[in-house]
């Protein structure tokens, strides 16, 4: 491992959350403030935003094994959080990915075909592609080339009018 690889693995501070800390009153912290207490720690790694029914979770930079747990703890709570999960995960923005990137994937993948849902991967990139097929896993992670739309709302039904 090379001395910058403990950098990686690392949060930097400018990429870290702003706000109160510790203490009483509103914001982060263990103070009796309101608001929603986070589901998933912010990392440099991976964001989870919903578009649509999807969960889409965008994850970036280099993904080994110093960062694969930040990255797995947004797929864990993805593929775990609903009924039947739809999960999207987008490595356009990826640089490096690993063996344990796969393995979160793959658990990821399995938790959420337990619960009846699914797992997508949305790859552009040739390295992806090559590496899901050396690793036998192009059948089951099939890349999608691009987000797919978010089906349209249901329309209205007509009402008929009553008969008296």
């Amino acid at each position: 491992m090379t001395p910058d690889a403990h950098d990686r693995a690392a949060p930097r501070p400018e990429d870290a959350a702003t706000g109160p800390g510790p203490g009483p009153g509103p914001g982060p912290g263990p103070g009796p403030g309101p608001g929603p207490e986070p589901t998933v720690a912010a990392n440099p790694y991976a964001r989870t935003r919903r578009i649509g029914p999807f969960t889409v979770i965008e994850v970036a930079g280099e993904i080994d094994m110093a960062s694969a747990g930040l990255v797995a703890e947004h797929l864990t709570a993805a593929a775990t959080g609903s009924a039947t999960p739809d999960v999207l995960v987008d490595l356009r923005r990826v640089s490096f990915f690993d063996c344990s990137g796969l393995r979160v994937l793959c658990r990821a993948e399995a938790a959420a075909t337990a619960r009846g849902g699914r797992l997508r991967l949305v790859a552009d990139q040739p390295r992806m592609y090559r590496l899901l097929r050396a690793a036998r896993l192009l059948g089951r992670f099939p890349p999608l080339p691009d987000l797919p739309p978010a089906p349209p709302p249901p329309s209205p039904s007509p009402q008929r009018p009553s008969l008296k």
